[in-house]
């Protein structure tokens, strides 16, 4: 049995430049609203996580996929420390979509094109939890009912 030389077999690239990774990312993005539509989203929650994917990008100057735990430590427990509870588990449902949607349709995109692997940065140690409680709602008595309108029949006569 003999040694042979090893070649590797896919395609050779070019370093990929910073406008063509800025394009592939917004291509990406595109993509991502695209199939959430085909999955039968309403046009508001689409527009909220990609409003919530903007501002993490606004924040961490990079493309989303190089976020890191690190990286989601301090972005929900400095940055969104004091924000409601349900902004930040609203913000991580959504980066927590969006890294599945990477993992299924360019995993192996983006590593051809950065090297980097895939992979959440949310984990069962840093993902907000939520703990939004429901708000129940109770109507007013009928009492209540009635000092009401009593108190605009009285405004509108006056």
């Amino acid at each position: 049995m003999a040694l042979a030389v090893v070649r590797d077999l896919r395609e050779y690239r070019a370093p990929v430049s910073e406008e063509e990774l800025a394009e592939f990312e917004t291509d990406v993005l595109s993509g991502f609203v695209l199939a959430r539509a085909s999955a039968g989203l309403v046009d508001s929650t689409i527009r909220n996580d990609t409003n919530h994917l903007e501002l993490i990008r606004d924040w961490f100057g990079r493309p989303r996929w190089e976020m890191e735990p690190a990286d989601a430590d301090v972005y929900f427990g400095k940055v969104l420390r004091d924000a409601k509870p349900s902004t930040r588990t609203g913000r991580a449902g959504a980066l927590a979509v969006f890294f599945q949607f990477l993992e299924l349709r360019h995993k192996v995109e983006l590593h051809n094109l950065t090297g980097r692997v895939v992979e959440c940065p949310l984990d069962e140690m840093n993902r907000p939890r939520a703990s939004v409680e429901p708000q129940l709602r109770i109507p007013p008595s009928e009492a209540e009912i009635e000092a009401l309108f009593a108190g605009w029949r009285e405004e509108l006569v006056t």
